[in-house]
């Protein structure tokens, strides 16, 4: 059995030219919707309604958009946003992988790069993420990344292509260091 080995991934800021990449990774209506939970407008959203919306969030100074690379390849996306004023707990979100590379571990990794740098980095306490049930592939990849079920403070749940989408939150917290 041939397996191809994965390369270094490493995440970095994003930059307009990713738009592109992402906009085509979106490939069908329910994908958009369980990727941008309604966020953007239209659907097929575009490189161009990409970086609009990032550029909406220039001066919020606790969003991140980040990108991961596997050699000069662009493989992933996420966003980090603070959801708290003391910048203790992060939401993760705007998870994709290129389609050529999922199921394949890319989500997972990217995430612990991402949660590697949300607690290292950021020095946050938490980090959340949100899931829609009818999304398996994703929960699955975000608990193999680490994140446990969390209970909401309300369910939501979000009207989308004329049916109830339920929301399931899941979160991580940092690990204390062995000083503390």
């Amino acid at each position: 059995m041939n397996k191809e080995r994965h390369r270094a991934m490493r995440l970095r800021p994003y930059k307009d030219c990713d738009a592109k990449y992402i906009a085509g990774w979106i490939t069908s209506e329910k994908m958009f919707y369980q990727w941008s939970a309604g966020k953007y407008e239209n659907y097929p959203v575009t490189a161009e309604a990409i970086i609009t919306f990032y550029d909406g969030q220039k001066e919020n100074d606790g969003f991140y958009e980040m990108t991961a690379e596997e050699g000069n390849e662009v493989v992933g996306h996420l966003i980090m946003r603070f959801v708290d004023e003391e910048k203790k707990i992060l939401r993760f979100g705007f998870v994709v992988v290129d389609n050529t590379r999922r199921g394949m571990g890319y989500g997972k990794k990217m995430l612990r790069l991402a949660l590697k740098f949300a607690f290292e980095i950021l020095c946050v306490d938490k980090v959340t993420i949100g899931v829609f049930e009818n999304n398996p592939a994703a929960y699955h990849c975000y608990r193999c990344a680490g994140f446990c079920e969390a209970e909401p403070a309300q369910t939501e749940i979000y009207p989308i292509m004329g049916e109830e989408w339920k929301c399931i939150y899941l979160e991580t917290e940092r690990l204390p260091k062995p000083s503390e």
